[in-house]
């Protein structure tokens, strides 16, 4: 039961969608531009930066809340921590999934940096290096967003083998679990982007000509 109510919270929170509510407020429907998606590269390349930072803190913030709440929730209970992934995956299928939009938003990879975050900072800030490495060496955020996933499953486990998750035996099993599901999923929205990568017809994110619409 308390992981149905802690992916629901995560799901509600999920459900804020910064770039489209952004781009309403712009009067433009962000899910009809460039790719279609309502995440922060769409943002970045349809509106510019000013509109990738505000959506990339919207839907990072959403999943550090979600995570927060249940914490608090069940600040008692030993399995706090696996509430709080699944906070953290119930918020990145809100954000991919909005009922409200029809099922069409984004990726989860910013949601997922705040999961994260939450989880683990210093986690955090090894994923950030890389991901910002990544797009400044070869211009693919859809690259950087997969390489980084596939880190964080590999940080999750060594971080709980090394006990750094207070978990154990099938419980810690199950947070690795959910850590891949979450990485399944980047991929899975990233489908259309990993056909493009392997064809060399990916788009490229051009800082100096993003910097130029604000």
């Amino acid at each position: 039961m308390e992981r149905i109510v802690s992916i629901l919270i995560g799901y509600v929170f999920g459900l804020f969608q910064t770039g489209y509510i952004y781009g309403r407020m712009n009067h433009i429907d962000i899910r009809s531009c460039g790719s279609g998606n309502a995440g922060t590269t769409n943002a970045l390349r349809t509106l510019g930066w000013k509109a990738g930072v505000i959506t990339f803190l919207g839907d990072f913030l959403k999943c550090v809340l979600a995570v927060a709440v249940v914490r608090l929730l069940y600040a008692e209970s030993e399995m706090q921590e696996l509430y709080a992934i699944y906070a953290g995956l119930g918020a990145v299928l809100g954000h991919n999934f909005p009922f409200y939009l029809k099922f069409k938003g984004g990726k989860g990879i910013a949601a997922t940096a705040g999961l994260v975050l939450a989880v683990n900072p210093v986690m955090f800030l090894t994923i950030a290096v890389v991901f910002v490495a990544i797009v400044l060496l070869t211009q693919y955020v859809s690259l950087a967003s997969l390489v980084i996933m596939v880190l964080f499953v590999v940080e999750v486990i060594c971080y709980g083998q090394m006990g750094g998750i207070p978990l154990t035996g099938a419980h810690l099993y199950e947070f690795y679990a959910i850590a891949v599901i979450l990485a399944a999923m980047a991929f899975y929205r990233h489908r259309a982007n990993i056909k493009r990568l392997l064809n060399g017809t990916e788009n490229k994110t051009n800082v100096k000509k993003i910097g130029k619409k604000n």
